[in-house]
């Protein structure tokens, strides 16, 4: 192990890992220390392992279908923990990867825990190795968060973590919170015959999306015979029986929910604790470590990016943070992120992909807006695919045509966002969008018919 360094990184996740490769692409002397696995809760307890699980469902949600396909199959089986190996083998798959790429860049990896014990010092432990650098990225991302009423023993009430690898599926389960990861598990639970329930505080499921998106897909939930309540509050549980007893308080009226078990979905925390942040005098708040645009805290040579600095909890921003975060120690010229338009993708089905403003949001701020909707049903690759929900809506300035929001339902939307945010960057508008040929049959089609819509030119609906 080396001593000095022109970088050393706190975490591996993709924050963390992303910016010890791009170190190692600008030819800077980079360490980085993980504790755990490579890759961060990402890579092997989040967002690869959950759409490994995902598309499972997906595949055991159509068998269910085969008649509509001409299929018939009896003494179907859908093996659950065979679907849990899958995940976790595609999770080793890119775990070597991101190894691979980090000797590629000559990145050195320190297996440990990493703590800042003065400028420019970092402990390792166990050991208590202290190395050096000019600066230093901290990157060890967030966990799941609990609140008083529900008490977390890994057992009988979990959080994601535990539910990623939990190979014996419970015979129903109550998911405290609406979300990305709450509408996620829910499905895939269901497909596997699991009664579900959710209950979310808000008054709508995924109630950061548009509201149209929102009432789309508890359509869809309760087709799949999905349960739900919103604006529905856990005010305890008891795990004392052999199973779960949630107590639940909705509009003034408490009701008990029994269960195998209780997910707790209710979004994370940023890991601050133990790092060393307070030798230093780094500046946190409730989010996290406090950053500015070119993710440097308050004190000079330490930067912080991801989960950690409670920015937008998304992987995605976190690599984007991570070039920002690299590029400025090499000198180069950066660009600030606008979090208000960046792309947001949930994996359930219908799926659900999104940037920009709501039309509520775009309403509130006094924007004169027109909106581009068109119907997943009138679309005719989808039809193909068997699939008929959803819708692509568009939020568009009424005078100039610019895009301030995109909102898609429907089958392999997450796709689609790339079109969406790039004609923003380039200033494109609906006009463009509209003008351009988008290749028949396709699920690309909905966005050119949703901006023609925008402009009252809608052919196809």
């Amino acid at each position: 192990m080396e001593s000095n360094y022109d970088l050393i990184v706190i975490g591996s996740g993709p924050g963390g890992y992303v910016a010890a490769i791009r170190a190692g692409q600008l030819g800077l002397k980079t360490a980085i220390i993980e504790k755990e696995a490579l890759g961060g809760v990402c890579l092997n307890w989040g967002c690869i392992p959950s759409k490994s699980l995902l598309k499972n469902a997906e595949i055991v949600s159509y068998v269910k279908r085969a008649d509509e396909f001409g299929l018939k199959m009896d003494n179907f089986h859908a093996d659950y923990s065979v679907a849990i190996d899958r995940s976790r083998k595609v999770v080793e798959r890119n775990t070597k990867g991101v190894a691979f790429l980090l000797e590629k860049n000559k990145v050195e990896l320190i297996q440990g825990t990493g703590k800042i014990v003065g400028a420019g010092k970092v402990a390792i432990e166990p050991g208590g190795n202290v190395i050096e650098a000019k600066n230093i990225i901290v990157a060890t991302g967030a966990r799941p968060r609990s609140i008083p009423p529900l008490p977390i023993d890994g057992d009988k009430v979990i959080t994601s973590r535990e539910s990623i690898v939990l190979s014996d599926l419970p015979s129903s389960i109550v998911i405290v919170g609406g979300g990305a990861i709450g509408v996620e598990f829910a499905y895939i639970y269901k497909m596997y015959g699991v009664q579900v329930t959710i209950v979310e505080m808000l008054p709508r499921l995924v109630p950061n999306e548009d509201e149209d998106i929102s009432a789309q897909l508890e359509r869809a939930f309760k087709r799949h015979r999905i349960d739900f309540l919103t604006g529905a509050g856990v005010t305890g549980v008891d795990t004392t029986g052999p199973g779960v007893k949630v107590t639940v308080d909705k509009d003034g009226a408490t009701q008990t929910l029994e269960c195998d078990k209780v997910l707790v979905a209710i979004g994370v925390q940023p890991n601050v604790e133990d790092l060393g942040l307070e030798t230093v005098g780094i500046a946190t708040d409730r989010t996290g470590i406090i950053v500015d645009d070119k993710m440097a805290t308050n004190v000079a040579g330490i930067y912080a990016i991801g989960d950690v600095n409670g920015k937008m909890p998304l992987a995605h921003v976190a690599s984007a943070q991570a070039a920002i975060a690299v590029e400025t120690i090499a000198g180069l010229e950066t660009q600030p992120l606008d979090y208000t338009y960046m792309p947001r993708a949930t994996y359930c089905l219908p799926q659900i992909a999104s940037f920009g403003l709501t039309e509520a949001q775009a309403r509130e701020q006094g924007k004169e807006i027109k909106t581009g909707i068109f119907n997943v049903q009138a679309n005719g690759k989808a039809l193909a695919m068997g699939e008929t929900a959803g819708m692509v809506k568009l939020v568009v300035d009424a005078k100039h045509g610019e895009l301030l929001g995109g909102h898609m339902i429907g089958p392999e939307v997450t796709e689609l966002l790339g079109e969406l945010t790039l004609t923003r960057i380039l200033e494109g508008t609906v006009l463009e969008l509209g003008w351009a040929v988008h290749a028949h049959p396709s699920l690309s089609e909905m966005l050119k018919e949703a901006a023609l819509g925008a402009q009252g030119r809608t052919i196809h609906m």
